[in-house]
C-alpha cells in the first residue's frame, strides 16, 4: 500500500503533467490560429506568445523553435484526422464509411464554429516545413491516405489500386478545401451543405449512362532556344517547383537554374518571390478560363461543356509541364494576398456553378446544389497535380478518365461508367 507522502508526490507529478500538457496545447493552438491566419511566415514566437500571454523564454521551455511549434501544430492535426479515418473505417461498407467520415467532419467544423473544440490548422503550408518536420508529417499524411483507400475495399487488381487511391485523393482534398467555403454558411446550415455535398460524393454530377467528353489544349510549339525567356516561362517553372517543393524549396536561384538563365531575368519580370506567387495564381486561372471557354465554345450540352473543361484541366495537371498553382502556395502569402487568391478562386467556382445550374435546368446534369458541387470541382482539380506520377503508371488518358468518372458518377465501387468511356 502507498503511504500519503507517496500518493501526494504522485498527485503532484500528475497535476504538473496535466499542466504542462493543457499549456502545450493551448500554444498548439494559438500557432494553429495564426497559421490559419497569416500562413507558416506569419506565425512567429513573438505573436503566439502575445495571443497567450506569455514571455517567449517560457513559450521556449515548451518548444526550442518555430519550426516545432508548426510541426506540432500540424501534427496534432493530421493525428485528428488519422482517428477520423479508423474511426469510419469501423463501418461495414464503403458508402456507410464515406459517410461516416463525413459526418466526423462537420461534426468537427461544428464544433469549432462553437468554441467546443480545439482549432485544426490548415494544411497547406506542410510542404515549407523544413527537414526532419517534413518528412514526419509527409509520413502521417500518407498513412491518413492509405486508410481512406481502404475504406473501397480490398484492391486484388491494379485497376482497383488505382481507382480506391484517387477516390482517397478527392475525398482528403475536398475535406482539406471545406473550411475556405464553409464560412460563408451559417452553422444552421451545415446539415443540408453535409447531405449535399455526399450526394456530389456518392452519385456525382452526371445522370447515370451519361459519358465524359474529352477536351484537350493544343500543345503549344516549344520556342526558339535563346538567352532569356518570357514571363510565361519563369511561371510555368516557378509553379512546379513550388508544387513540388514548397515555397522555400523553389528559391529565385533554382528557377533561374532550370531554365537556364540569369537570376537577373527574374527580376526584370518580377519584384520579388510573393509577386512571383501572385504571378503563377494569375496563370492558373486563366488557364482555368481558356478551359471553360474552349469547352462552350465546342458546343453540345452543359454536362459535355463541362467535362470538356474538367478532362483538359486534369490533363493539364497531369503532364507536369505546365500545371495548375497548388493551393498549398496560400499560406507562403500575406493575408491580403492570400485573400485576393481565393476571390479568384470563388470566381471560378461560380462560373462552374452557372454551368451546372444550366444543366440542371436542361437536363444534362443531376439536381445538385451546384455552389457546392463547384466548390468540390475546384478541390478536386488542385488535387491532380499530386498524382502525376500515379497518372504516368496508369497511363495519361486512362487517369483522365479514372479521375473525371469520380466527379461524374461519384467514387463507391460501381458507380462509375464501364471503363470510364469517353463519349464519340
Amino acid at each position: 500500500m502507498l503511504t500519503k507522502t507517496a500518493m501526494t508526490a504522485i498527485e503532484t507529478t500528475d497535476s504538473k503533467t496535466a499542466k504542462f500538457i493543457a499549456r502545450r496545447n493551448r500554444l498548439i493552438d494559438a500557432a494553429a490560429t495564426l497559421i490559419n491566419q497569416h500562413g507558416l511566415k506569419g506565425m512567429t514566437f513573438a505573436n503566439v506568445a502575445e495571443l497567450v500571454d506569455m514571455n517567449q523564454n517560457s513559450l521556449a521551455y515548451y518548444f526550442k523553435r518555430k519550426e516545432m511549434l508548426a510541426h506540432a501544430a500540424y501534427m496534432e492535426t493530421l493525428g485528428r484526422i488519422a482517428d477520423k479515418v479508423a474511426e469510419a473505417a469501423t463501418r461495414p461498407e464503403p458508402r456507410a464509411r464515406l459517410n461516416h467520415y463525413l459526418h466526423l467532419v462537420f461534426a468537427a467544423q461544428r464544433g469549432m464554429r462553437t468554441g467546443e473544440e480545439r482549432p485544426m490548422t490548415v494544411l497547406t503550408g506542410m510542404s515549407s516545413l523544413p527537414e526532419p518536420y517534413r518528412a514526419e508529417a509527409t509520413e502521417l499524411y500518407q498513412s491518413v491516405l492509405r486508410g481512406m483507400r481502404d475504406w473501397f475495399g480490398p484492391a486484388t487488381q491494379p485497376e482497383d489500386l488505382a481507382v480506391n487511391t484517387a477516390r482517397a485523393h478527392v475525398v482528403l482534398e475536398g475535406v482539406l478545401w471545406l473550411p475556405v467555403w464553409l464560412r460563408f454558411y451559417a452553422i444552421e446550415d451545415f446539415d443540408r451543405v453535409e447531405r449535399r455535398m455526399f450526394e456530389v460524393w456518392e452519385r456525382g454530377v452526371a445522370p447515370a449512362g451519361s459519358a465524359l467528353v474529352h477536351m484537350s489544349f493544343a500543345r503549344a510549339t516549344p520556342p526558339e532556344p535563346r538567352q532569356e525567356v518570357d514571363i510565361d516561362a519563369f511561371l510555368r517553372a516557378a509553379t512546379r517547383l513550388i508544387n513540388r517543393d514548397g515555397y522555400r524549396g523553389a528559391s529565385v536561384d533554382r528557377i533561374a537554374a532550370e531554365l537556364r538563365v540569369t537570376k537577373g531575368s527574374f527580376y526584370h519580370h518580377l519584384e520579388g518571390k510573393d509577386d512571383l506567387v501572385l504571378a503563377c495564381f494569375q496563370r492558373s486561372y486563366e488557364t482555368i478560363a481558356r478551359a471553360l471557354s474552349d469547352a462552350g465554345a465546342a458546343g453540345g450540352t452543359m454536362w459535355d461543356r463541362l467535362s470538356r473543361a474538367l478532362t483538359a484541366l486534369i490533363e493539364v495537371q497531369f503532364s507536369g509541364d505546365a500545371p495548375l498553382m497548388r493551393t498549398t502556395a496560400l499560406a507562403t502569402l500575406p493575408a491580403t494576398h492570400r485573400g485576393e487568391v481565393i476571390s479568384q478562386s470563388n470566381i471560378f467556382a461560380l462560373r462552374f456553378a452557372g454551368v451546372i445550374i444550366d444543366g440542371i435546368s436542361e437536363g444534362s446534369i443531376r439536381p445538385v446544389d451546384p455552389l457546392i458541387a463547384s466548390q468540390m470541382a475546384m478541390a478536386m482539380l488542385n488535387r491532380a497535380v499530386d498524382l502525376q506520377e500515379w497518372a504516368t503508371r496508369v497511363g495519361p488518358a486512362r487517369a483522365t478518365a479514372i479521375y473525371a468518372e469520380i466527379f461524374a458518377h461519384g467514387m463507391l465501387p460501381g458507380a462509375q461508367s464501364p471503363a470510364g468511356a469517353y463519349a464519340a
